[in-house]
């Protein structure tokens, strides 16, 4: 990949404004620290004017097509994005692409490059509240757990300080891992995380590394929410007895393993059904229910109203 020099970010309206500014920030630091103006930004909209963040600050853009040079435009994304992207903004991310501009997604950005059918085909990744609900809209493409994912002419990243990763790891070959070091440490940062590191779900990250097999076992249960394993199928793959599989479990948990399990397909079905314009009965075949109405009472003793209710929501 050739150098990043300029840089654009399409502002959605409600953006998530913390991953923005992590990305940004590395961009004024590393010219701040090399005393050099590597690197220029533009924040853009489809028609210009201010766009209004999830914290609800404003910020002021200038229309797409007023920016005379970009290498690389990431769309910037928030929790409500599925709502937020109009058609206008799929045929700017299209035109760019037909022009050679590179495209990025940050936080729930690769929805909108996958919405203008932009991903079809590349490893992408979204940040992980949305990333089972992604998943099943965007078959043809490869989501990925990772934080980021550089694949080709597309650059996607999760939220938080995702971005801030992200932006090191492309700048890394035009300022030399010495700026890199300083970048850092000037933003107190610990550990460089890198293109292989992997978003760190809930329950995982509360865990950390204290039990690997339990650790195994919720890998599992999330890689196979459609077809649910058994709990006996489940002790088999980390070769323990059930019994010794289903207490260590409650221990390290704090609930049973089997109502784990349908707590997580659940939320994973709510989310499907409050991201997606899914079917009920297609939310429900995706989260491994065989029954409506054994969905409808389960959904209902877990969150108070029935996934029809949800649905109107």
């Amino acid at each position: 990949m050739k150098p990043l020099l300029h840089f654009s970010f399409l502002l959605m309206p409600h953006f998530n404004m913390i991953t923005f500014t992590n990305a940004i920030e590395v961009l004024r630091v590393a010219n701040q620290l090399s005393k050099n103006n590597h690197y220029t930004w533009r924040l853009v909209s489809v028609n210009g004017g201010r766009i209004e963040a999830s914290n609800g600050i404003k910020l002021e853009t200038i229309p797409a097509s007023e920016v005379e040079r970009t290498d690389i435009i990431f769309a910037c994304g928030g929790n409500d994005v599925q709502d937020t992207t109009t058609s206008e903004h799929l045929a700017l991310l299209r035109r760019l692409d037909r022009s050679g501009v590179l495209l990025g997604g940050i936080c729930t950005g690769a929805y909108v490059l996958a919405k203008a059918g932009l991903l079809a085909g590349y490893k992408c990744s979204i940040h992980w509240e949305r990333l089972f609900a992604h998943q099943e809209t965007f078959r043809e493409e490869n989501s990925s757990k990772r934080l980021f994912v550089v694949d080709r002419n597309r650059v996607t990243c999760a939220g938080g300080v995702a971005p801030l990763h992200m932006m090191l790891e492309l700048i890394a070959p035009h300022v030399g891992a010495r700026l890199i070091a300083d970048i850092t440490d000037y933003f107190i940062v610990e550990q460089l995380r890198t293109s292989t590191s992997l978003q760190a779900m809930p329950l995982v990250a509360r865990l950390g590394s204290a039990n690997r097999i339990v650790f195994d076992v919720l890998e599992m249960m999330e890689s196979n929410i459609d077809e649910p394993l058994s709990g006996g199928e489940l002790a088999r793959r980390t070769k323990m007895s059930n019994r010794q599989m289903q207490r260590l479990f409650r221990e390290t948990v704090g609930t049973p393993m089997a109502r784990h399990y349908v707590k997580l397909r659940l939320k994973r079905a709510r989310e499907l059904l409050l991201q997606t314009n899914m079917t009920i009965q297609d939310v429900m075949t995706a989260c491994g229910f065989q029954s409506t109405s054994h969905f409808g009472k389960s959904y209902h003793q877990e969150y108070g109203y029935r996934p029809s209710a949800e649905r109107k929501k």
